[in-house]
């Protein structure tokens, strides 16, 4: 059994799952959650405490932190009672967010300043591949600090992928996210057009699978929550709005046009304008016509009479 160092802040639908398998595999020493309750429903063992980041500062050697955004990992180390309060040399944190890489090296040179080592990790496996432990995840920053905790690491994650300096990971992150959402918007976008001309939606994604349009929103996604009625793919549409805004601002920064990202980002603002902000994503595809509809609205020349 592995000596009990690690903390972990942000126990809903990913930090539970990444905070039960390090506690099965005795890495877990500490868990806390904004919520109060949270900790409590994710039934960790007895020798997992409840404390706040400050506590954690002092008996954790790594803090992972899995949470919406920067400014709640920016929270959790400067604000009061913060994990940065207090002095722990060398004491890892892990940023399991998806942000803005340009936010994150900010956060890197803030925990630098105290002492601390900082990986940002971008993940990908959702809720599923994190209660499995099969996440995969892009790390950025020292590779060195990636040696010293890859062995932890492998127990809740398949595949780890050092993909370069500070920030790297969440770059990442943020590209593979808009060419996923991205490719769930255009498989939709032809599965309603399929529908349209009376093919079954469910022959229509057989079609795709047995060919080259298959993707993991095809073989995954649309068989297991769309044409299976559970709209339960476990991310909310304010989620895919967030990441995709941060994409294509990243973008803008270096002059690189990002049609399908920049199309794909305001189709899902145009949904959470229709009030869809808190539902599962995969019901997109329920309201795909009206989203459709209003991108003709605003693109008339594309549509022919």
């Amino acid at each position: 059994m592995a000596k009990r160092m690690i903390g972990v802040i942000g126990l809903g639908q990913m930090g539970r799952g990444i905070a039960t398998n390090l506690d099965r595999s005795g890495y877990l020493t500490a868990a806390w959650d904004i919520r109060p309750e949270a900790f409590a429903a994710t039934r960790l063992s007895v020798d997992v405490a409840n404390i706040s980041p400050a506590a954690m500062a002092e008996r954790c050697e790594a803090v992972i932190f899995v949470v919406p955004a920067s400014q709640d990992v920016e929270k959790c180390l400067a604000g009061k009672d913060g994990l940065l309060t207090i002095r722990h040399d060398n004491q890892a944190i892990l940023d399991f967010t998806t942000s803005n890489p340009l936010d994150t090296l900010r956060l890197v040179e803030m925990a630098a300043d105290a002492g601390r080592d900082y990986l940002d990790a971008g993940m990908s496996g959702g809720a599923m591949g994190a209660d499995s432990g099969k996440l995969t995840l892009m790390v950025g920053g020292f590779h060195g600090v990636l040696g010293l905790w890859r062995p932890m690491l492998e127990t809740i994650a398949a595949k780890i992928i050092y993909v370069g300096k500070p920030g790297a990971g969440h770059t990442v992150k943020l590209i593979h996210n808009m060419i996923l959402h991205s490719i769930f918007f255009a498989t939709s976008e032809g599965c309603r057009m399929a529908e349209r001309l009376g093919i079954d939606l469910a022959t229509a994604i057989e079609v795709l699978n047995a060919g080259n349009a298959r993707s993991y929103v095809s073989e995954v996604r649309f068989p297991r929550h769309i044409l299976s009625g559970s709209f339960n793919g476990g991310s909310y549409v304010s989620t895919l709005a967030k990441d995709l805004g941060m994409a294509v601002d990243l973008a803008k920064k270096i002059n690189m046009p990002t049609p399908y990202g920049s199309t794909t980002s305001m189709l899902l603002n145009e949904a959470l304008a229709r009030g869809h902000g808190r539902d599962d994503f995969t019901r997109l595809y329920e309201i795909m016509d009206r989203l459709l509809g209003q991108y003709a609205a605003q693109h008339p020349a594309e549509i022919k009479a």
